[in-house]
């Protein structure tokens, strides 16, 4: 975690005084006061060790006991959380972690441990190294690769004893590798506790939609189940063929699927478990859509994972998501169909649950339309994240439940009753329907109009559009829908969402928002009053840095972990986003950076940014430096170098950038901190204009 800030000493001044040649006014350095930057690691864990020191009661400790950090979290006061990892007398103590809780000051305040009283027991064996691997093989059902063993402190339970940790390594019975875990008490050879280090299974699962995947499952009692406890224990449960009350099903409704070698399916809807593995493979393809590409932590970006229900009702020829209780059930199709569990139909029904979470997208007119536009458009993109051999993936909807696909994404009026293009009457129609003009919007935007491997995909006003790939497409929706519409927006307002999406995201001149408004075009959805604007050679003073205030986040720059934040520690100096360089007190080093072109025509390019500067260090001696540079080739020119010999408030830096006219380059900040005393550089509404 980063670092606090004096906040008085970033906030911006009211005097206008002009720095001689730059004409930007400068923001006056206020009284510099005492303020402690944030602890980072090392001394998180220095105060919790002179804390084990100060309270040995308060962590069970003895002499006998060490201690080493396992992680560190600081949260944004200053409040530190240590978990240190106990050895008793050179031996490891399972049980014997601990939790040392600091105030920001550093100041002891609590312990969280399980450990119940210190440790006192004798460390010689009694029971031989080969005698314990011995009977701890004999607990392995499988294929013996190698054995292991060390010495421990068992503290998991009951009285602490002296034991043998043995490890067998192997293949499990399901074929899924195993490192299985047994404790042999090391005085008297009773076998004990034994697990497997993967505490959530890796199964296999035999799908009928999505074939032969693995799947995440929970180790339970005799068994396995459809659980994954790595994403928030989305879990797959057989509905019996039952419907529920108002087609919400409670909480514990259905039954449980369990396996006792974690073998789901066979294939064939001979076995129940075949839609399961469809199903459950559908929970994991989405969330790990959602948290890789978009950073997004569960359905509600909350870490919780939905349920799945399948075999719902009898013949149900249908799928959906149900808000109220956060889960999806699946129907087996009617007769001569095949069950809904499509990837691409998981995708679309934990989509909701995301819009809902969002927008909140009403499900009628354009909004209802939108709201299933936006479950088909990520739909498709699960799919294609997950590249299934057995469900390759397409711009189709639901294209292997039945013999035709449910709906077209490159042209929707192919199947009969959506909507390609926008009117002012697509409002009235099923949101099934009309969701067809976002679905071509999409496919126009992503893969562009006319004839490919996907598709042919007309244009509705007769224009030609070059599409920008599913990265790019995604990337735009998603913003558009989660920081631009509400619950009622138009296909109108849809198109002045998506172009902001563009511009925050590749800028206003960029191909991609250029793509985002002939897409629009071509599905009919006419010009609102937002534009890209800009075009190759953008005109006098517009900015050529994409989020260049950093307030869509982490987006078009690429910078040190943490840089770009919106930290409570110190201060933008517009909106909630800045870039915050060092400030460790420690030797560090971060850097910020963004490719750009300038225009040969540029009459004056200049690189412009606020630049804030606070230090504990005293003197004029330049300990710590923050360079601005521009890389070209594989030169890198540094046009300016600011220390913390000049602290103060945020002021503009203007720096002349007519060498590399002509010249695609990188605009980068080098910000280079020593062993000693703390310097933040902070970074706000950074520029690079043609004139």
């Amino acid at each position: 975690m980063k670092r606090t800030v004096l906040a008085a000493s970033i906030s911006l001044a009211v005097s206008g005084l002009l720095i001689a040649g730059m004409g930007s006014p400068a923001a006056a350095a206020p009284t510099a006061r005492p303020h402690p930057p944030r602890a980072d690691r090392n001394q998180a864990v220095q105060d919790a060790r002179a804390s084990i020191a100060a309270h040995p009661g308060a962590v069970r400790a003895s002499s006998d006991d060490t201690f080493a950090s396992a992680s560190v979290l600081v949260d944004q006061d200053g409040t530190r959380h240590v978990h240190m990892t106990r050895q008793y007398r050179g031996l490891p103590v399972l049980g014997g972690d601990v939790v040392v809780h600091s105030a920001p000051n550093g100041a002891f305040r609590e312990s969280t441990l399980t450990l119940k009283d210190s440790l006192s027991l004798a460390v010689t064996p009694k029971v031989a190294a080969g005698r314990a691997e011995s009977l701890a093989q004999k607990q392995f059902r499988g294929k013996r690769a190698r054995t292991t063993s060390k010495l421990v402190v068992d503290a998991l339970s009951g009285t602490p004893r002296l034991a043998w940790q043995v490890t067998v390594d192997g293949t499990a019975p399901d074929q899924s590798p195993s490192h299985f875990n047994v404790l042999v008490d090391a005085m008297t050879g009773k076998v004990g506790q034994t697990w497997n280090a993967f505490h959530t299974a890796d199964g296999t699962g035999h799908g009928y939609q999505v074939g032969d995947v693995p799947l995440t499952t929970t180790a339970v009692s005799g068994g396995y189940q459809l659980k994954d406890g790595t994403r928030g224990n989305g879990e797959t449960r057989d509905a019996q063929n039952l419907t529920a009350t108002n087609d919400s099903p409670p909480a514990g409704w259905g039954k449980a699927f369990t396996d006792t070698d974690n073998v789901w399916g066979n294939g064939t809807l001979t076995d129940r478990a075949t839609v399961a593995a469809d199903a459950h493979f559908g929970i994991q393809a989405t969330w790990d859509y959602y948290k890789n590409v978009h950073g997004r932590n569960g359905i509600k970006n909350d870490g919780v994972g939905a349920r799945s229900f399948v075999h719902y009702g009898n013949n149900y020829a249908n799928a959906g998501w149900d808000d109220t209780s956060f889960s999806m059930i699946y129907g087996d199709g009617a007769p001569g169909d095949k069950p809904f569990t499509e990837l691409d139909v998981a995708g679309h029904e934990m989509s909701h649950g995301v819009t809902s979470a969002t927008a909140g997208l009403n499900y009628f007119g354009d909004a209802g339309g939108l709201n299933e536009a936006t479950s088909d458009i990520f739909g498709t993109l699960v799919e294609f994240n997950a590249n299934s051999a057995a469900d390759a993936p397409d711009y189709l909807i639901g294209e292997k439940i039945s013999s035709t696909p449910l709906r077209y994404m490159d042209d929707p009026k192919k199947d009969g009753v959506s909507q390609s293009c926008w009117t002012t009457g697509t409002k009235n129609l099923d949101p099934h329907y009309s969701s067809g003009v976002g679905n071509h919007f999409f496919y126009l935007l992503a893969v562009g109009s006319g004839s490919s491997q996907w598709g042919n995909s007309p244009t509705c006003d007769g224009g030609t559009v070059t599409g920008v790939g599913n990265s790019a497409a995604g990337k735009i929706w998603y913003r558009a829908l989660t920081t631009y519409m509400t619950s009622g927006t138009t296909y109108p307002e849809a198109r002045t969402a998506s172009i902001k999406a563009a511009i925050d995201l590749y800028g206003a001149s960029s191909s991609q928002c250029a793509a985002v408004e002939k897409a629009w075009s071509g599905v009919a959805v006419v010009p609102t009053s937002t534009t890209c604007g800009g075009g190759t050679t953008p005109p006098s003073g517009t900015n050529l840095l994409a989020n260049p205030g950093f307030e869509s986040g982490a987006v078009n720059w690429t910078a040190s972990s943490g840089v770009i934040t919106n930290d409570a520690g110190a201060n933008p100096r517009s909106g909630s986003y800045y870039a915050w360089l060092d400030g460790y007190g420690s030797a560090h080093t971060d850097t910020l950076s963004q490719s750009v072109t300038v225009p040969a025509t540029a009459t004056a390019p200049k690189l412009s940014f606020y630049l804030a500067i606070d230090t504990k260090e005293s003197g004029t001696t330049p300990y710590d430096t923050l360079k601005a540079q521009v890389v070209s080739g594989t030169t890198t020119t540094t046009l300016a170098t600011y220390s913390n010999a000049t602290p103060g408030g945020y002021t503009q830096r203007t720096l002349d950038l007519s060498a590399f006219k002509g010249k695609t380059v990188t605009i980068k900040f080098t910000g280079t901190e020593d062993s000693s005393a703390a310097t933040s550089f902070l970074i706000d509404d950074t520029a690079v204009t043609t004139g």
